[in-house]
């Protein structure tokens, strides 16, 4: 933060850091609360949200809702009550003390009481050219948000762990038949997830595999699978493609000040969103490597709004 004038900085008592369902909410009920959160919007605007096309598990939406139509209202419900949505990414923090201070795009100071954290998670892809591109349109990374969209289809799963696992058990409520790539000869998930998916009878395990292309243009047609050990190249004909390799939390920013998990999850106080800084709350798939949902994601953003509010109210008494 060296070079950075925090003399004249913006204020705001609540500041959230991200968007989708549980920043939003955050800004709705921080918003209500009189407190004219500004929320940093951040390089994902909406969050994944964005990216998936049809929601159909959302309360409130019996016909479904496209992933975009939804974060568009969220947002204007938001602003309805005085959040202001601000373009840009927060590059820099310091919260080892109050007001914490915040530097965004590299160069605008912003100070605040509280801070928020709802930077969420970024799904693992295989890097493929036309993963990105069939996006919503066949791939997934969530099969509990997508896989009711392939009733008595063929589909294939990526990955080999418990997420894995799971996703692949989860489709078999849906498809027809269950293709789990794998690049090695033995999964890393537990035992009991392992015996469950060999057992079952739509799961076909295609072991020492990768995944080559995505065939298809404006849907998923295929899969150009590979042998890792004869290196052998066949087409794999399948209506969906998931892919379950991980996800990766957005919260390397607050690895100095924040506690986390091994693998990077905002770690929160049992039954709340506070962390182990006073004064900064976390919400949505940055502190939640279970649920991953947007109706999950969204409580969290209430609660982080009440607990600021509360937080707030105590300094003030």
């Amino acid at each position: 933060m060296e070079g950075i004038d925090f003399g004249s900085a913006e204020h705001r008592k609540v500041v959230i850091i991200g968007t989708g369902p549980a920043g939003l909410t955050a800004a709705i009920y921080s918003a209500r609360a009189n407190f004219a959160p500004l929320v940093i919007q951040g390089p994902e605007p909406g969050g994944q949200l964005i990216t998936t096309t049809d929601v159909e598990n959302y309360p409130g939406f019996p016909d479904g809702i496209m992933g975009p139509d939804m974060m568009q209202m969220f947002e204007k419900q938001a602003e309805r009550f005085g959040a202001e949505l601000r373009w840009g990414t927060v590059t820099s923090v310091d919260l080892s003390q109050r007001p914490f201070k915040l530097i965004v795009d590299e160069e605008t100071p912003v100070t605040a009481d509280t801070v928020i954290v709802s930077t969420g998670a970024s799904a693992m892809y295989l890097g493929l050219e036309n993963e990105s591109r069939l996006l919503g349109h066949g791939v997934s990374a969530c099969a509990t948000c997508d896989g009711a969209f392939f009733r008595e289809q063929n589909v294939a799963i990526v990955g080999g762990g418990d997420t894995a696992m799971e996703e692949a058990l989860f489709l078999t409520r849906f498809a027809s038949k269950i293709f789990l790539i794998h690049r090695r000869g033995e999964f890393r998930a537990s035992k009991i997830m392992q015996d469950r998916v060999l057992s079952h009878e739509k799961i076909e395990v295609l072991w020492n595999t990768t995944v080559e292309d995505i065939r298809g243009d404006k849907l998923v047609e295929g899969l150009v699978i590979k042998d890792v050990n004869t290196g052998e190249v066949r087409d794999l004909d399948v209506e969906g493609f998931f892919v379950a390799i991980g996800h990766t939390p957005n919260t390397d920013l607050f690895k100095d000040f924040l506690d986390m998990d091994e693998t990077g999850y905002i770690q929160t106080q049992s039954d709340s969103t506070y962390t182990n800084i006073e004064g900064v709350f976390a919400c949505g798939d940055a502190q939640d490597h279970i649920y991953r949902q947007a109706v999950t994601a969204a409580g969290t953003g209430c609660m982080a709004a009440i607990d600021a509010e509360r937080w707030l109210a105590d300094q003030e008494a």
